[in-house]
């Protein structure tokens, strides 16, 4: 008897799309379902998606636990709000000049996003729930590839190809930002304190190769690893690889 009378739980893409049906029972909902995505956002780019439970949120916007299931049944559902939500407003760049460039923007943009919000990165399917916000940033992807004499199946690879790559390179440059933090020391720092050892265990006789490139490039980025460096080097030769395709 009970059952009867509950409300039933919206599946995903009802959340996404924000059409639940309306069943009239129940306490009268005080939350919408933008304000708990809002402030899981919040929550996830001070303290990491590990910090959002369904407790921590609820803390947040001051309600019992079990008050947010009746809005949204787990944390995989809340996880792909908040990502749809994040696609929906990112920036999106003019498409205009030759396609390197127009596809060069959507991996800036992309990668902008992920910057700004570390923990999207790794919580970014390939293939991500179809919401508005995932709906307008393939279609915006898509016309940086339009008109190229690809045929649809390939315009899909290219674009699932590139921001594979867009992804690895975000949460890259997060986790040297997260060791950094850990250690307390930015990269010169870092060498400061540990080249004197360095120096006795790294044998040019035994290493030589990689103690001449790896001098080469520490000197070049004035640090082991430079992100940034990273992402545009490899923008460059992700884009030489869409060339074969495109241009044969």
């Amino acid at each position: 008897m009970t059952a009867a009378t509950e409300t039933p739980k919206p599946n995903l893409l009802e959340l996404l799309w924000r059409a639940a049906p309306e069943t009239g029972r129940g306490p009268r909902k005080k939350l919408t379902v933008d304000e708990i995505v809002a402030a899981a956002i919040g929550l996830a780019d001070a303290e990491g998606l590990e910090a959002v439970t369904v407790r921590r949120l609820a803390q947040e916007l001051g309600k019992a636990p079990m008050t947010l299931y009746t809005y949204v049944p787990g944390k995989t559902e809340l996880v792909a709000l908040m990502l749809d939500a994040l696609f929906e407003r990112m920036g999106r760049t003019p498409g205009t000049g030759p396609w390197r460039e127009r596809l060069a923007a959507v991996a800036r943009d992309n990668y902008a996003l992920y910057r700004e919000h570390p923990w999207a990165a790794a919580a970014s399917p390939g293939r991500p729930p179809l919401g508005p916000g995932q709906c307008a940033k393939y279609e915006h992807e898509l016309q940086a590839l339009e008109g190229l004499g690809l045929d649809d199946v390939e315009m899909d690879d290219a674009l699932a190809y590139l921001l594979a790559f867009v992804r690895s390179a975000a949460q890259d440059a997060a986790q040297s930002e997260a060791e950094r933090a850990a250690t307390g020391m930015d990269d010169q720092e870092w060498w400061e304190a540990n080249g004197p050892l360095l120096a006795k265990v790294l044998d040019t006789e035994r290493f030589p190769t990689a103690v001449r490139v790896g001098q080469a490039a520490g000197e070049a980025h004035d640090a082991a690893y430079n992100a940034e460096h990273a992402f545009e080097f490899g923008l460059g030769r992700t884009l030489d690889g869409l060339a074969a395709l495109i241009e044969r």
